[in-house]
């Protein structure tokens, strides 16, 4: 009797799960939910009803992404040395770093870096990151020591000298009236005239056989003082156009080769604070007077 009874217990205990909870029927008829057992109890199924069996179980977030490489800066602020007075230098080539090279990366070569990088089109950052370096090397020159270090007595002295043989300025009679750019090319100077007086004189170049540079009595038709040669896209700082694409203006070229090299018809001027300063003073209409 006892075991009969224990079957018959056994035949009206019926499980039924469902969903997330188990429901018990009880021998009197009655129902009782009970929680269903963890995923990770023995005897219950390792995947979870949302993901096929054949699949592995998700990684982790930070597992899953491969870790970000930002570009390092080749140079920034604070940062000294050669590399940063050939930044400096070629800056320079450019008209955008008007100082001379320091070696040191601080306020003034940043706002040049981020001048450059506006005119290219790249991130204005203001810091040297391989991009920009790459850019600035492919519009400009190595630089020499004496565009990098120009405050040696050794590059001073070389700057200073004259080509062999070449004589005093001789005055043309054209150029002792009125204000006028006076220019000889037996002396290869620059002297700027005013009322017959003699206010600056400056080393000059003049243009290669096939692009001679102009002889005659000219005027000034327009000043530009970051100029940019639109054949040629060479800076031309400082220029004071009187004929044509002539002009007198500053040559980074010059001032580290001297008389070695050309100009392409313009009268280049290698002293650049001289130049500067002239320029301030010439106006457009001035007279220019080019004679041998």
């Amino acid at each position: 009797m006892r075991k009969g009874r224990a079957v018959a217990a056994g035949l009206l205990v019926l499980a039924v799960t469902t969903g997330c909870k188990t429901i018990t029927i009880t021998p009197n008829g009655g129902l009782s939910p009970t929680t269903a057992p963890s995923p990770s109890t023995p005897g219950q199924a390792d995947v979870l009803p949302a993901q096929s069996a054949d699949k592995e179980p998700p990684r982790r977030a930070h597992a899953a992404k491969a870790p970000r490489r930002t570009a390092k800066p080749v140079l920034a602020k604070g940062s000294r040395g050669s590399r940063v007075r050939e930044l400096q230098a070629r800056l320079a080539q450019l008209s955008l770093f008007r100082r001379k090279p320091t070696g040191f990366y601080g306020r003034q070569t940043a706002a040049s870096v981020t001048a450059f990088q506006r005119q290219r089109g790249l991130p204005r950052t203001g810091t040297l990151d391989r991009a920009t370096w790459h850019a600035l090397h492919s519009c400009t020159r190595p630089p020499t020591r004496a565009e990098t270090h120009p405050h040696t007595k050794k590059t001073a002295k070389k700057t200073a000298k004259r080509p062999a043989g070449k004589p005093a300025p001789r005055r043309d009679p054209r150029c002792m009236t009125g204000r006028v750019l006076c220019i000889s090319k037996r002396s290869n100077t620059l002297t700027w005239m005013v009322n017959g007086k003699a206010r600056s004189t400056m080393d000059v170049r003049f243009g290669a056989q096939y692009t001679p540079t102009r002889e005659g009595t000219f005027r000034i038709s327009f000043k530009s003082r970051s100029h940019v040669s639109s054949i040629y896209h060479t800076p031309m700082p400082y220029a004071m156009f009187f004929s044509g694409g002539q002009a007198v203006h500053y040559s980074a070229d010059f001032a580290t080769h001297g008389y070695q090299g050309a100009s392409h018809g313009c009268v280049n001027v290698r002293d650049k604070s001289k130049l500067a300063d002239l320029f301030h003073q010439v106006a457009p209409g001035d007279k220019v007077v080019i004679y041998k």
